[in-house]
């Protein structure tokens, strides 16, 4: 009764099962595995976080490259200020007692010992960058040498949030803190990194560090969430539509061998009876050509 699973037809849908339900199990377990790892990088930048709040500040050049295990360290770093290029970081948003605000950052250039700029991101004020209201109110920074300690972060890029990389902002603002945003604005050399200090000058507030790109539980650790649940759900309809032509072609063939003929074809000659038709009908044929040649 199950000859049918023997068929070209057959063999084409069995072997297809066959390899899309395992591939689909297996899609679907490293999604969810991919899932899983962000929740622990998650946890880990966590752990980090708090760490580096209560450890005691490391020279800047103990630090670099910034990875995943030194952003947010305290570093220090020791030079002078360059009051020539303040530069006003517009549309950054600060969450804190007062919920989500909008301002935007100071940032400044600490020219270090070893000449290159180290970005320094003095603090937040809220309000509008281009107002000139707002842009009174920051304080112009310390004169001399100074020792500035912060939060070392990476460079931004065009997916960090609040990032402005179209271009086209006014004279004395910034639209990323990155080398290659400063590279054209200041004459010397500018490390691939920014610290953003921890105890700010009044009126500025502090900015808290940010956690590293793909360790939180962003909107990419929950698409790979979905697309688990996608890849299961592919194999399991896989199953149940091998199922449902299982079914049907075997309940045809037990119809077939107990002589029932499907409902469309009620009205149709069996093999045997149109077999009989089409001799009574050469017969027939026969004799009218024998009687026109007569």
């Amino acid at each position: 009764m199950y000859r049918f699973l023997l068929t070209p037809r057959w063999w084409g849908i069995n072997v297809f099962a066959v390899l899309a339900i395992p591939l689909c199990i297996f899609m679907g377990s490293w999604q969810l595995g991919r899932f899983e790892d962000r929740v622990n990088t998650h946890q880990q930048q966590e752990h980090r976080s708090a760490r580096a709040k209560t450890a005691a500040a490391r020279p800047l050049a103990d630090l670099l490259p910034v990875d995943t295990v030194t952003s947010g360290r305290q570093a220090s770093a020791r030079g002078h200020y360059d009051t020539g290029h303040q530069l006003l970081v517009p549309a950054r948003t600060l969450k804190d007692k007062h919920g989500e605000r909008q301002g935007f950052y100071v940032l400044n250039l600490l020219r270090t010992d070893g000449g290159k700029a180290l970005p320094v991101v003095r603090g937040w004020l809220p309000g509008d960058a281009g107002a000139k209201a707002d842009m009174a109110q920051v304080p112009p920074p310390p004169k001399g040498e100074v020792t500035v300690t912060g939060a070392l972060q990476a460079s931004e890029n065009q997916g960090t949030d609040g990032v402005q990389a179209g271009g086209g902002l006014p004279q004395g603002q910034l639209g990323m803190i990155s080398a290659a945003s400063l590279v054209n604005i200041v004459p010397y050399e500018v490390y691939d990194a920014w610290i953003t200090v921890t105890d700010a000058q009044a009126p500025l507030h502090a900015v808290p560090p940010a956690a590293v790109e793909g360790s939180g539980l962003d909107l990419k650790a929950f698409q790979n969430l979905g697309y688990t649940g996608e890849w299961f759900v592919f194999a399991g309809f896989v199953v149940f539509m091998w199922f449902r032509l299982f079914r049907r072609d075997a309940e045809a063939a037990k119809d077939a061998a107990l002589g029932i003929v499907p409902e469309g074809d009620e009205g149709a000659p069996q093999a045997g009876e149109r077999q009989s038709q089409a001799e009574e009908q050469g017969a027939g044929q026969g004799e009218a050509a024998r009687a026109g040649r007569a």
